[in-house]
């Protein structure tokens, strides 16, 4: 599974039974940790991926879209946690870039093949920062 190929999953917990036995230990605790860190961002099934709350942009031809703040997916050589928020003039993801460990990352998502890789106390306070000010470089925010 990656973020735009297609899967017969419907749901969270169609999902959850997708992804591979030898990630399923991993992708199941960072499930509870994303929901324990941001109780109020409800899990769903988005995009081929887990959703945790969502927010309204506009995207580049000014049509409002509905995004996940956070998502977690499983893709074919990582784990990847998607946090759409913007700290000062950056995401969230690269200000905090040297304190989340040794892992690859870009612009709003963090992808590792072993959680030991990332740094679980930074991990929280960026999905805390995500909670309250979601977002995405570039794009204006809208109302729901």
């Amino acid at each position: 599974m990656n973020m735009f190929a297609k899967n017969a999953a419907t749901s969270v917990q169609e999902y959850l039974l997708m992804v591979p036995a030898d990630r399923k230990k991993e992708f199941d605790f960072l499930h509870g940790f994303i929901q324990k860190a941001v109780p109020k961002l409800k899990p769903y099934y988005a995009a081929n991926m887990i959703g945790y709350g969502s927010f309204y942009y506009l995207d580049s031809k000014k049509q409002k879209k509905d995004w996940p703040i956070i998502a977690l997916a499983n893709q074919k050589n990582y784990i990847t946690i998607y946090v759409c928020t913007i700290v000062g003039d950056k995401a969230a993801a690269e200000k905090y870039k040297k304190e989340l460990g040794k892992l690859t990352k870009s612009i709003t998502c963090i992808r590792f093949k072993k959680i030991e890789e990332i740094n679980l106390d930074t991990l929280k306070i960026i999905l805390k920062l995500a909670e309250k000010n979601p977002g995405v470089a570039g794009a204006a925010l809208a109302d729901k």
